[in-house]
């Protein structure tokens, strides 16, 4: 169904679905940050509105092809996040996509965020996608100690860079930051 990123030996246990071609843009980063950690995703085209046979299809099957978790992506509208919710036992996390009938995003974070009991759709910020990647790792890292170990390092870097920057703004002053 759909193209396989991060290691080329193992099969995919995320699913990264978007309504449009057009959300790859902002949906990359999900994958990117997935292949950093270690962790084998697919990318593909699922439109609620556009495909909802193929919608159907891939929620009630991706978990027996082996997915864990799935990230979806939706501008406008953003009914993809919860239809495949209301259909999968999987995790969903949604990235409401600013796109260009978007209402500011507005629109796209409600849609995702406003599901009704029953029905999670973990949401992250709009446009987002890295925030939805690292969680989906989160999640298989609940149940592999390789992963866990990698989120470990990854926020221990993420201080670190911090602290090495609140170092040097306080060493050389702020202005040199600002250029």
């Amino acid at each position: 169904m759909a193209k396989s990123a991060g290691r080329k030996t193992s099969h995919p246990i995320v699913s990264i679905i978007m309504g449009s071609d057009s959300d790859l843009k902002i949906m990359k980063d999900a994958a990117e940050i997935l292949e950093e950690f270690g962790i084998a995703c697919e990318v593909t085209i699922v439109s609620a509105h556009r495909t909802p046979e193929r919608m159907l299809d891939f929620a009630n099957n991706a978990h027996t092809r082996g997915i864990k978790v799935i990230i979806a992506g939706a501008g406008g509208a953003a009914h993809l996040p919860g239809m495949v919710a209301s259909i999968s036992p999987l995790p969903v996390i949604g990235v409401p996509v600013k796109s260009s009938n978007s209402i500011d995003g507005w629109d796209s974070i409600l849609s995702i965020l406003q599901m009704p009991n029953g029905v999670p759709v973990a949401t992250v910020a709009l446009n987002a996608a890295k925030n939805a990647g690292i969680l989906a790792a989160e999640i298989i890292a609940t149940s592999d100690k390789t992963i866990l170990q990698k989120i470990i390092t990854y926020k221990k870097n993420l201080k670190d860079t911090v602290i090495d920057k609140a170092g040097q703004i306080e060493k050389e002053g702020y202005k040199k930051f600002l250029k």
